[in-house]
């Protein structure tokens, strides 16, 4: 193929081309307008033409078992990474709203090029762009609606209404329950110590009415599903975790004892104070210590007949509500019932999910309290008990898809406590010593 350019065709002959070779550059445009010098250097042409092609042709035979070659480790590369393609994410899905992969001109090379002809870069833009992990702790924010003059103004006039009117409200509630919750719980706290189980009931009745309160001030649309739960000698209560008002959503029907992370600040003062009154749980997650000393006291708490129903967040950790990481194996191996519990929120007014990394648990509240309303559904599910020859673990997975399945939240094979550690330098250098072999075995097959 001569080096030329065709830029419109009219008939057999190109209107408009431009052939370059070396030094030389023969241009032609219509021939019913150039001069006589211009026919002269059409005249020229098709000899060039002739020239060139007996040139280019010997190359043309030598290329042509190279290409061929080249062409069947194409199609190997091409097979191999059709294996990845029903894993591979969809790029375009993770651009803005409007923005599109653009075909780009014939012979630019772009990343994209060589994630096509490369299984290996394939693998490891899909593990950045579609990390299932990292998916699992963000709040995806709404899709805004107020984009048009007629929209805008009552989306304003919706600002006005919640953080003028609603908040003040809703402050005012949460100052009134705190102030019914303190001049009963302090007197019959120290007042009742010698009546413990007068103490104790009036206690959880406080708990109770407090965490309804607060969900008051969200604007709460809570509906439960299931009976009530009671309290009954080993059993234990597991649910999936989007944040900490998961614990007041469930307290509110039903005083739990629950098995918590040891907070700073206010509510840390709440957890040593009013909350160890209906057996609460704390720990440390840096503390290696704590676990032994959770473990008895888990184990204690379950054998008591006065004690409340106790509730454990296997995950560990907050997750944002569309996905559940692996629950622990601590509730599962103390030989007795697990009563799932499933909680599910909708999204339709505010995200419930408390990301503790970018968010207090003050700035998580005001979110909630500004917001129009928190909707959410709990499911209390039939209780479970280990299979024989079925092992914790397994138990544990077992339950974990009953509360996703009725949920409807997807399930991912991750700790939730890689949130809050990094990967070690050794499993670092693991990784990266694999990919380079990797690579080096792709480069040799070539």
């Amino acid at each position: 193929m001569p080096k030329g350019e065709t830029k419109k065709q009219m008939g057999g002959w190109p209107r408009c081309f431009v052939l370059r070779d070396g030094n030389s550059t023969y241009k032609c445009g219509h021939t019913d307008k150039n001069s006589p010098q211009d026919h002269k250097e059409i005249n020229k042409i098709p000899q060039k033409l002739e020239e060139d092609a007996a040139e280019q042709q010997q190359p043309k035979e030598m290329s042509g078992s190279s290409s061929s070659g080249r062409s069947s480790d194409a199609a190997k590369l091409k097979s191999s990474s059709s294996e990845l393609d029903l894993d591979r994410p969809n790029i375009e899905d993770y651009l803005p709203s409007g923005v599109s992969i653009q075909q780009e001109p014939h012979g630019k090379l772009h990343l994209r090029d060589l994630l096509d002809i490369s299984p290996t870069l394939t693998e490891a833009a899909g593990a950045i762009v579609d990390d299932s992990f990292t998916r699992c702790f963000k709040s995806n924010p709404p899709e805004p609606w107020n984009w048009n003059v007629y929209l805008f103004p009552l989306w304003c006039f919706g600002v006005v209404i919640r953080y003028f009117v609603l908040f003040p409200l809703r402050v005012l509630v949460l100052a009134i329950g705190w102030i019914i919750f303190l001049s009963s719980f302090i007197p019959v706290h120290f007042l009742l110590k010698g009546h413990d189980k007068l103490r104790r009931k009036l206690e959880r009745v406080l708990v109770e009415l407090m965490c309804s309160f607060f969900v008051a001030s969200w604007t709460g649309v809570v509906k439960y599903h299931g009976p009530r739960p009671s309290m009954r000698p080993k059993q234990v209560f597991v649910a999936n975790h989007t944040s900490m008002i998961d614990f007041i959503i469930l307290e509110q029907m039903t005083a739990f004892a629950v098995i918590m992370q040891k907070h700073p600040g206010w509510v840390g003062l709440l957890q040593s104070t009013i909350l160890e009154s209906v057996g609460c749980i704390w720990f440390n997650r840096n503390e290696s210590k704590d676990r032994e000393v959770v473990a008895k006291k888990l184990r204690d708490h379950v054998l008591g007949n006065d004690s409340n129903p106790l509730l454990i967040f296997p995950e560990g950790t907050c997750v944002n509500n569309h996905y559940t990481v692996m629950f622990k194996k601590g509730a599962f191996e103390l030989g007795c019932s697990v009563c799932p519990v499933a909680i599910k929120y909708n999204k339709i007014f505010v995200d419930a999910f408390w990301n503790s990394r970018k968010q207090s648990f003050t700035m998580h509240l005001l979110q909630l309290m500004t917001s129009w309303a928190v909707v959410c559904d709990v499911w209390y599910l039939e209780p479970q008990n280990l299979k024989p020859g079925e092992t914790p673990i397994e138990f544990a997975e077992r339950v974990r898809d009953i509360i996703s399945a009725r949920a409807g939240l997807k399930k991912v094979p991750w700790d939730g406590y890689l949130k809050h550690s990094r990967p070690s330098p050794k499993h670092r250098e693991r990784k990266q010593q694999s990919f380079a072999e990797s690579v080096l075995w792709h480069l040799e097959e070539k």
